[in-house]
This record gives C-alpha cells, sequence and structure tokens, in this order.
C-alpha cells in the first residue's frame, strides 16, 4: 500500500506540474491581431474534428464495454472505461496546450528575436502533453489497483487464483482487470493515431501538392487554402495521437509484466517450484512503482530546462532533459528495486542476478531507447550522410529522390532491430520471461520526457505557420524554421522510440497471450510448425501490409478531395493568389475531417475485429501464429516508414536552408525534394505510427480474448465432429 501511495504522489505531481505549465503558457501575449485569427481557426479545426471523432469513438468503447462485461465481468467493462476515458483525458489536455502553445511560440520569437527564450515557450507547451501522458497512465493504474486489487480484493492471495464465470471460462480477476483497462488505452490510441494520421497528411498532401509544386507559393502561405487545414493536422495527429499512441505503450507494458508475473506464479506452485506468494506480490507491484519514479525523474528532468537559462542550441537542451530524465530512472528504479526484492526467497524465478534482475532488464529497455533514438537521428538528420544523399540525389531529379529514400529507409532498419534482439537476450537472461516485460516498462519508464519533446516540434511547425502567415519578419521565420527543424529530428526519434518501445510491449504481451492458454504445468511454447500456427504466422506477416495499403489508400482519397478543393478555389476565384480574396479554409478543414472520419474506420475496425475472429473460428494456436508474424513484419515495415519518411522531410529542408550548392527553395531540385517528402508523409506520419498500435491492440485484444476463443472456437468444434 505504502508503495502506491508513492506512484499516486507521482501522478498527481505530474498532473500537477502539467497544469501550472498549461496556464503559464496561457497567460502569455498571443501577439497581433491576425496572429490571434489565425490561432483561432487552428484551435477551432482541431476542436471540431475532435468532437466529431469523439462520436465515432463512444459508440465503439461502450459496445464493446457492454460485450466486455457480459462475457467476462462488471469488473473488466469498468476498467476498460478508465482506461478508455484516461487516454482521452491525455489526448485532449495535450492537443489543447498545443493549440494555446502555437501562436505564443510565434509571438515570443518575434518579441524577443531570441531562440531561447522561443524554445522555452515551446517546450513547456510539449511538456504539458508529456507529463499528462505520465499522469493519466498512473492514475488510472492506481485506481485499478486500488479499486479492484484492494477495496474487491482482487490481489489478496485467496483471490489471485483462477475462477470461472458463467460461460465457464477461467481467468484470474486481477490480470483480466488490468487486461481491460490496458484495452481501453489501446482503443482511443487506434482511433486517434488513425484518424489523425489520416487528417494530417491529407491536408499536407494537399497543400503542397498545389500550393508549393503547382502554384510555387511557399509553405504555410496564407493564400494556400489547405494551409489551416494543414496546421491543424499536426495537433490531432502528431500531438493528440502520439500521446495517446505511447500512453498506450506505457500501460500495456506494465500490464504484461503484470500478467506474467501471475502465470509464472501459477507455474511454479503446478510444479512444485517454490515461488511465494509475496514475492508474486512483489513482482505485481515494481512494474508500477518503476512507473511511478519514472515519472518523478520526468518531472525533475524536464523542470531542470524549464528553470534554466536556454542556450542558442534547441538540440543539445532537449537531448540534456531526455539524459537527465533516463539518468535519474535508472538511479530511482534501482533504489526501489533494493527496497522492494531485497531479503526476498527467489526460489522458483530465472532471477540469475539476485534481487536485482528486473532492475537490470529495466535498465537495458532505458539503454536500448536511447540507442534507438541516437539511430534515428542518425538515419533523419541532416546533419549526417543518409539524409545529406537524399539531398543531393534531388538534383537528379524525383525519381532519384525516392529511389535513394527507400533505400535508406531500408538500410535504416537492421541496426534498431539488432539492438532490440540483443535486449531481448539480456533481458531474458537476466530475470527470464519478467525480464523482457521489465525492459518494455523501463524504456518507457521515462516516457513523459520522450513525449515532451516530442510533441515541442508540432507546436514550433504550428508556430512557423502562423509566424507566414501572419507575414512577420523574415528573422522570426527563421527562428522558428530551427526549432522546427530540430522537431523534426525529434519527432523521427520519437517515431523510433515508438516503435522500439511498441516492439517490446507487444512481444511481452505476446508471451502472456502464450502463458494464458497454456496449461500451468508446462512449458508455454508456441509449436510452430503446427500447421494451423504456422498459417497464422503466414496470414500475420501480410497483414501489416494490408493495413498500411489501406491507410495509404484512405490518405490519397482524402488528398485528392482536398487537392480538387484547392485547385477548385485557385480557378474560381483568382484573386487569391494576387492577395485580392480571401481563400475559404473552411471548407478544406470540412473535407480534412469528414474524409478522415470516414477512411479510419475500416483499418481500425480490422485491427479490432480481426484477432477475434481469427481466434473463434481457428483457435488459439492460430491467432499466436498472427501475432508473432504481425510483430515481425510491422516493427520492419514502421522502422522502414518512419525513417524514409523522416529523411525525405529533412532532405527538402536541408536544401531549403541552402545545404546544397548552387540549389535554393524554389528550384528543380527543391520540387524533386518536395515530391519526395509528400510520398514519405503518409509513411513517416500516417503507417508508420498507426503499426505501432496495430500490433499493440491485436496483443491486447488476444490476451483479453484468449480464455473465450481458447476454449470455443469453431475449428475445435468440428475437429470434435470427426
Amino acid at each position: 500500500m505504502n508503495w502506491l501511495v508513492l506512484v499516486f504522489f507521482a501522478a498527481v505531481l505530474a498532473l500537477a506540474y502539467a497544469s501550472l505549465n498549461f496556464f503559464t503558457v496561457r497567460r502569455l501575449d498571443e501577439g497581433t491581431r491576425v496572429m490571434k485569427e489565425i490561432a483561432g481557426r487552428i484551435r477551432t479545426g482541431a476542436i471540431t474534428f475532435l468532437n466529431y471523432e469523439f462520436r465515432v469513438i463512444t459508440l465503439i468503447v461502450l459496445a464493446v464495454s457492454v460485450f466486455m462485461g457480459v462475457l467476462v465481468g462488471w469488473y473488466v467493462a469498468a476498467a476498460f472505461l478508465i482506461g478508455a476515458t484516461m487516454s482521452s483525458l491525455a489526448a485532449v489536455v495535450g492537443m489543447r496546450i498545443a493549440t494555446y502553445a502555437n501562436v505564443r511560440v510565434a509571438n515570443t520569437a518575434r518579441t524577443t528575436k531570441k531562440l531561447g527564450r522561443t524554445l522555452k515557450v515551446a517546450f513547456q507547451g510539449g511538456s504539458v502533453m508529456g507529463l499528462c501522458v505520465g499522469g493519466f497512465a498512473l492514475l488510472g493504474l492506481v485506481i485499478v489497483y486500488v479499486v479492484f486489487g484492494l477495496l474487491l480484493k482482487q490481489l489478496s492471495i485467496e483471490n489471485v487464483y483462477l475462477v470461472r464465470n458463467w460461460l465457464g471460462i477461467e481467468f484470474s480477476p486481477f490480470t483480466m482487470t488490468i487486461s481491460g483497462y490496458a484495452l481501453g488505452c489501446s482503443i482511443i490510441a487506434m482511433f486517434f493515431r488513425v484518424g489523425g494520421g489520416i487528417y494530417t497528411k491529407a491536408a499536407d498532401m494537399g497543400a503542397d501538392l498545389v500550393g508549393k509544386v503547382e502554384a510555387g507559393i511557399p509553405e504555410d502561405d496564407p493564400r494556400n487554402p489547405a494551409t489551416i487545414a494543414d496546421n491543424v493536422g499536426d495537433n490531432v495527429g502528431d500531438v493528440a495521437g502520439l500521446g495517446s499512441d505511447l500512453l498506450e505503450s506505457f500501460v500495456g507494458a506494465i500490464s504484461s509484466a503484470v500478467i506474467l508475473s501471475f502465470h509464472l506464479f501459477l507455474s511454479s506452485e503446478a510444479r512444485n517450484a517454490g515461488m511465494t506468494t509475496s514475492m508474486l506480490q512483489k513482482m505485481f507491484m515494481y512494474p508500477v512503482v518503476l512507473a511511478g519514479v519514472g515519472v518523478l525523474a520526468c518531472v525533475i528532468g524536464i523542470a531542470y530546462i524549464l528553470l534554466k537559462d536556454l542556450s542558442e542550441d534547441p538540440h543539445r537542451e532537449l537531448n540534456m532533459s531526455t539524459w537527465v530524465s533516463a539518468g535519474l530512472t535508472v538511479i530511482l528504479s534501482g533504489v526501489s528495486c533494493w527496497l522492494m526484492f531485497t531479503g526476498q526467497d527467489l526460489t522458483g524465478l530465472d532471477f540469475r542476478l539476485g534481487f536485482l534482475s528486473p532492475w537490470v532488464s529495466a535498465v537495458l529497455g532505458i539503454v536500448a531507447g536511447v540507442i534507438i533514438g541516437l539511430i534515428a537521428e542518425y538515419y533523419t538528420s541532416y546533419d549526417y550522410a543518409p539524409t545529406r544523399s537524399i539531398a543531393s540525389a534531388s538534383t537528379e531529379g524525383a525519381a532519384l529522390t525516392i529511389t535513394q529514400g527507400m533505400a535508406v529507409g531500408m538500410r535504416s532498419t537492421m541496426a534498431p532491430v539488432l539492438v532490440l534482439g540483443a535486449t531481448v537476450i539480456a533481458a531474458y537472461g537476466a530475470a527470464g520471461m519478467y525480464g523482457i516485460a521489465m525492459a518494455a516498462v523501463g524504456m518507457l519508464a521515462f516516457v513523459s520526457t520522450t513525449v515532451s519533446v516530442d510533441t515541442y516540434g508540432p507546436i514550433s511547425d504550428n508556430a512557423g505557420g502562423i509566424a507566414e502567415m501572419s507575414k512577420l519578419d523574415h528573422d522570426v521565420r527563421a527562428i522558428t524554421d530551427k526549432l522546427d527543424s530540430v522537431g523534426n529530428t525529434t519527432a523521427a526519434i520519437g517515431k523510433g522510440f515508438a516503435i522500439g518501445s511498441a516492439a517490446l510491449a507487444a512481444t511481452s504481451l505476446m508471451i502472456a497471450y502464450i502463458f494464458s492458454f497454456s496449461p500451468p504445468d508446462v512449458n508455454p511454447i508456441l509449436d510452430v510448425i503446427n500447421p494451423m500456427t504456422l498459417a497464422g504466422v503466414m496470414v500475420g506477416t501480410a497483414l501489416p501490409y494490408l493495413f498500411s495499403g489501406m491507410l495509404i489508400e484512405s490518405v490519397t482519397k482524402a488528398a485528392r478531395k482536398m487537392v480538387d478543393e484547392v485547385r477548385r478555389q485557385f480557378k474560381e476565384k483568382p484573386g487569391i493568389l494576387d492577395g485580392s480574396e480571401e481563400p475559404d479554409v473552411t471548407s478544406c478543414i470540412g473535407i480534412a475531417s469528414e474524409g478522415a472520419l470516414q477512411e479510419m474506420k475500416l483499418p481500425s475496425y480490422m485491427a479490432v475485429i480481426f484477432p477475434i475472429v481469427g481466434g473463434f473460428v481457428f483457435g488459439a494456436d492460430f491467432v499466436g501464429g498472427v501475432l508473432i508474424g504481425a510483430i515481425m513484419s510491422a516493427i520492419m515495415l514502421a522502422l522502414y516508414c518512419g525513417n524514409a519518411g523522416g529523411a525525405w522531410d529533412n532532405g527538402k529542408k536541408l536544401i531549403e536552408s541552402g545545404g546544397i550548392k548552387g540549389h535554393s527553395k524554389g528550384g528543380p531540385t527543391h520540387a524533386a525534394a518536395v515530391v519526395g517528402d509528400t510520398v514519405g508523409d503518409p509513411l513517416k506520419d500516417t503507417v508508420g505510427p498507426s503499426l505501432d498500435i496495430l500490433i499493440k491492440i491485436m496483443s491486447t485484444i488476444s490476451l483479453v480474448a484468449v480464455a473465450l476463443f481458447s476454449r470455443y472456437n469453431l475449428f475445435s468444434w468440428l475437429s470434435n465432429l470427426f
């Protein structure tokens, strides 16, 4: 109980600090009348889209909660609703502050002409999203532990064993409850990521293809009707979507560690291996405690940056926040592990490094997360050779720009996968299966700082758009462009981190899934040469490609409507280009919103329904194979999409900054780079991030439903008939 008090304190502190930063940013001046009007349009567009999206999400959430309440238990449905609420709150608060911070960042650049001062406002705005991700995730977990674990006594020793519900399904009440909480977070993340990703890229592509390529006007030019919609998309996709995504990974990793603890205990009892109930309680609690001290470390890391005078090097300052948070997480989690596990009976466990084994596994995850971020930076920053090679290829036309970007993206997949593989092996060597789950928790323990750094990017991007549309001085745009350029790199690092954490979280959830339908007295093994499992692997490998194709097609359809609308306005209102007529930005926002809402449904429903249908038709072995194939395939595809898209984007920015001698903004080389950037847009901001959610939501749904379809499925029924 004392440890839960610490975690609750961490959650409240994070949310209190988020509130302080929220209102501190709100009190800053918005600038000129024109700046206020533009920011108001962006804010209204973002809120309008969220309202439309919540109408769809609410119906799905209520339907799933009723389904879970009837088939499993009311407490699982209640935990599911808590998860959905926490994820929604984080996304909405983060999106709101982003739409308030953008104009204040632009105005700070206008009034101070100081990059360091402007950086502080952008990062302070981003920190609200980051702190809300950690704070709301922990708050929901504390509610689940206190209400269901303690008050309803699901964590008491006599109640941790399997129970049988009215359908004859056996499960542990608490592990099923925390799975329901994780699933609630997953559902919200799926719709925010997919819907927001389609919205932002449809608007971005529409604005670029007609504005920059056809009309030859600058990016974020106020004459472009799609510009406001593009800026709205940065908030709903790259802020709300990102936050709900990583919150879901955070919760999924913690829940997988808790579920694995329970199954390791059952397995030990079945074999008389000697694992004690006291040790089980510690293993239940340590992932949450690790998350709590990680959030405390992030509060300190974020405050360290915000309380000091920042230099003119935004990249160094942002990295410093990450390093401080990660370093403190290592120290605090080590102290917590020592206090919790020292003197405990480790009999029956694969804790090969003694009582510090869980901490060592968590540190491995932290180190892996940092390394994967550095690898993403190498492949996507224009300070390094891969992205510079794309910019150089643009001098020879769009075809070579695209070809070189594809090569860079494909080559970038090997290094992070080697890091992930080494982390899995080392974490297993330190603490067995529990160690793999703890590595996932460790990688996500300082998620609040990671999200803060990542969210700073779209806020800075929006600030640059407002500066352009408000026709502020060139030196203002120079400051916001510098911040935006660093933001592109931090976004690519964030995407790499999100992919890596998703891979570890999904892997640990898959391990928990295999334990869930395996008898406690045998080693949990998924036989890949079983024809049903092998068929599942084949189908699962293809699934991310089908999902990605659907998303790209959805973006293309929505972007085509946007392109047609912008062309129509330029044709029917020729005065738009000479400034004598105002563009109709409302129609573009409406097209992007309607297109995203319509196009997000099919891929989102497929991700939710596919493992359930597959399980009730073919059984648990088939779904296990699907999870293996989908996770392995999605990791590679997401890395490729994220890094190739980020490199294309920064290759374009290198040309715009004069980094390629003799070539500048507006020339044929720049036009080729714009084409590459446009090709990469749906890859890095729609497909890549959505693949993270795909594998996590499939793993979570499978884990919740396996108790049902491992017992009731069509294939087993037909086999018994014959």
